[in-house]
């Protein structure tokens, strides 16, 4: 069992939520023009076109037009603009 599938494993042993167990990325998508990220660790580039986040288990890429990010925490970010594509990079 490789270190992943362990944290999995303790993770629903225990009954701790995985996305708290183990930092995964939650998206909240609000039609087409909102979207709430949680647990990302950073911005790895921003356009109006494109908002590129990393994450603990890789990168999401987020595609459209006018994009802006309303607002951001260390674990939370807001981004209004027509969202059109989102991508998982691993």
């Amino acid at each position: 069992m490789n270190r992943q599938e362990w944290k999995e494993k303790a993770a629903e042993m225990s009954g701790v939520p995985k996305d708290v167990a183990m930092g995964l990325p939650i998206l909240t998508i609000t039609g087409t023009d909102e979207l709430c990220v949680e647990n990302y660790r950073g911005i790895t580039e921003y356009t109006d076109q494109i908002v590129r986040l990393q994450t603990r288990c890789g990168q999401i890429k987020i595609g459209g037009r006018k994009l802006e990010v309303i607002y951001y925490t260390n674990d939370e970010m807001m981004i209004h603009g027509h969202i059109r594509t989102i991508e998982y990079q691993t």
